[in-house]
């Protein structure tokens, strides 16, 4: 497990690497997008989510609109993000209690975020992080994935709460949520899940993974 002075490099050098750490769905600083597209996001490329929802967002441009839109017009809609029966109910009735509930307000704290169907800690860290600037670890498949190689913990560790809690330790608060923005963009430049450039690495010296397969070599 790396120490927090080794994390902190880690984290600098990801800064250097992407200077403007920005978030992947483009939900144009409307909080309830983001909820939407999160939620979209499961099992789907963010490419995808942001596709669909330029027309999912024409037709319904509030949470009001969602909320009454027709469930079976709203599936097709949302069919290319997959899962398309449960993600269409769970966007309708997440802009319903958003309208009823809180007002047409995000939420800003994890209890109630995780209220809404269809949100779990991932997509509530998310919110938290980039509506609200609190600290928050999106312990998504590639921060699970890169974390490990690094040697956060062992590269066996697949549970997304566990990975949470340790990231949460050792990443300063105010880094968190852009650290796990900058994870995505170097797991799609350089860590992939099939063909990591670890030859091309910029994080090679610091990464447990490449020393253990230096060391066998």
């Amino acid at each position: 497990m790396l120490s927090k002075d080794e994390a902190k490099l880690v984290v600098a050098k990801l800064e250097e690497l992407y200077p403007d750490a920005v978030c992947a769905l483009e939900y144009a600083g409307e909080p309830w997008k983001l909820l939407i597209m999160g939620r979209l996001s499961a099992q789907c490329t963010d490419k995808r989510v942001n596709e669909v929802c330029k027309d999912l967002f024409s037709r319904y441009p509030t949470p009001e609109a969602l909320a009454a839109s027709e469930l079976a017009e709203l599936e097709e809609i949302v069919r290319p993000c997959g899962l398309y029966r449960v993600k269409a109910k769970n966007i309708r009735d997440e802009c319903a209690m958003l309208v009823g509930e809180f007002g047409g307000r995000l939420p800003d704290t994890m209890d109630e975020l995780l209220r809404l169907p269809g949100v779990g800690r991932k997509i509530a860290n998310l919110l938290l992080g980039d509506v609200y600037g609190k600290p928050a670890i999106v312990a998504d498949t590639h921060c699970i994935r890169i974390c490990g190689r690094l040697g956060f913990y062992s590269e066996s560790l697949k549970d997304p709460d566990k990975v949470e809690r340790i990231l949460a330790a050792i990443i300063e608060p105010e880094k968190q949520s852009d650290f796990c923005h900058r994870l995505v963009m170097f797991g799609r430049d350089v860590c992939s899940a099939r063909a990591p450039k670890c030859a091309d690495c910029p994080l090679a010296g610091n990464c447990r993974h490449n020393q253990a397969v230096q060391a066998n070599t």
